[in-house]
């Protein structure tokens, strides 16, 4: 093959243009904040990208080089497959809120995916690790226990179901756990009508719970407390029969054998029907 020379009057005019070409880049870098100019990408090339920065840590680099592969090949068939990369990275940054939003645009996009039941727990671990403790606010424990629940209905034969079912329980826990730390509020300050109502939650709703022992003492005081007798005796009860090796349970007794009462079972009582 002949070796290809070049013209000297037209390499001048490539010099000049580059030149130019570069003053404009210069020009445009100094004069604000315009984006990039838009580059097309190979599909692979941007979804392997967006694999190396994920492997490499670069959890912000990673979304935005799977966002484009949806961007700019929306039609491709990893297109759907960047898409739930993108929301793990976001995952993986702690940016719960992204991942959340990207999770459910790809759940509404390909409800029939076979990733989906993936996307769902993503989602659910997404609200799950966001959890605060018992003394501030629990919606992000609500829309956690909402999430892992309807993982569980929709596929409750998936790998995800039992990790799932568990942290049901442990989120059940904590909402409990926010009504005794209510509850006994209330109790310290002597108001004991606010403090039963929260304990009986803890019974009525969460009775599964770690919290129903110390829930159920705690009534015990609270009605001893307040004279209702009956109910102290009925509560008492329940408590031994449920949980007769409880520490609860001792203090309860002890309460009562220090007012000369003792558990006594009520066929009428509230707690007897809940039990």
């Amino acid at each position: 093959m002949r070796k290809r020379t070049l013209n000297p009057s037209f390499f001048g005019r490539l010099r000049g243009l580059a030149a130019a070409t570069l003053l404009g880049v210069t020009l445009v870098a100094c004069g604000g904040d315009d984006p990039p100019a838009y580059v097309e990408r190979p599909v692979d090339e941007l979804y392997n990208g967006g694999l190396d920065a994920l492997q490499a840590g670069q959890y912000k680099e990673a979304a935005r080089l799977f966002d484009e592969v949806e961007r700019q090949h929306p039609y491709s068939e990893w297109a759907s497959k960047a898409q739930l990369m993108a929301a793990y990275a976001f995952y993986q940054e702690n940016s719960y809120d992204e991942a959340i939003n990207a999770l459910d645009r790809f759940i509404e996009l390909h409800p029939g995916n076979p990733d989906v039941a993936y996307a769902y727990y993503l989602k659910a671990i997404s609200y799950y690790e966001q959890i605060s403790d018992v003394q501030r606010d629990q919606r992000m424990t609500s829309d956690a226990l909402a999430s892992l629940e309807e993982l569980v209905r929709r596929f409750p034969n998936s790998k995800y179901a039992r990790d799932a079912e568990l942290k049901i329980d442990l989120t059940l826990d904590h909402l409990a756990g926010k009504q005794m730390d209510v509850g006994r509020f209330y109790q310290d300050r002597s108001e004991y009508l606010a403090a039963i109502n929260r304990f009986r939650t803890v019974i009525e709703r969460y009775q599964t719970t770690t919290q129903v022992p110390e829930a159920l003492h705690r009534l015990v005081e609270c009605y001893l407390a307040m004279g209702i007798v009956d109910e102290a005796k009925a509560t008492a009860a329940v408590l031994g029969h449920n949980f007769p090796g409880s520490e609860w349970y001792l203090d309860s007794y002890v309460l009562l054998t220090g007012e000369n009462l003792s558990p006594e079972e009520s066929d009428g009582s509230w707690i007897s029907k809940v039990f």
